[in-house]
């Protein structure tokens, strides 16, 4: 680069050195000499600052674009994460479900089983209740027959008549 300016200036110092331009002629060669060492020198002097802008500009278009990429790969992470959770709690719901349709099937066995043994104690009780009743009435007949045996029977009718009666009234 440096050899480039180094030449355009040796050649700008011969061109002004000669007395090639004639009295009529324009000075456009001088002039186009003029421009393009001033445009080397501002190449060099601008050259850098300009180059470190935009590669630095690159960078950072580079870097934010970077952070860009990596919220989306987050994103899409803390989908997944969340989609996962959504399945998960979906499949609990489902187990717990079915955990509580078959609590609900056993408590309910549990329940009719425990009704119908209630039922058996409450029918037994009362077939002894039952007994114990027809007992009592047996008893209380077989008092009222017999004082009225009593109070109805002479001496004529001895222990043999008396017997035969209660046979009969107790049949």
């Amino acid at each position: 680069m440096s050899k480039i300016i180094v030449t355009v200036l040796m050649l700008g110092a011969y061109l002004f050195g000669s007395e090639a331009g004639a009295e009529g002629s324009t000075d456009i060669v001088q002039r186009t000499v003029n421009f393009l060492i001033f445009a080397g020198i501002l190449y060099y002097i601008l050259a850098e600052p300009v180059k470190n802008y935009f590669s630095g500009r690159s960078a950072e278009i580079a870097d934010e674009l970077d952070k860009v990429q990596e919220r989306l790969r987050e994103s899409k992470r803390l989908k997944e994460a969340a989609e996962h959770k959504v399945e998960e709690a979906v499949r609990f719901a489902n187990e717990l479900s079915e955990m509580a349709k078959k609590e609900n099937k056993i408590l309910s066995e549990k329940i009719l089983a425990h009704c119908e043994q209630d039922l058996e104690v409450i029918q037994k009780q009362n077939e002894t209740l039952m007994d114990f009743d027809k007992r009592k009435m047996v008893r209380e007949v077989v008092t009222e027959v017999m004082n009225d045996v009593m109070n109805s029977s002479s001496d004529a009718l001895g222990k043999e008549a008396m017997t035969e009666i209660l046979k009969k009234k107790v049949a």
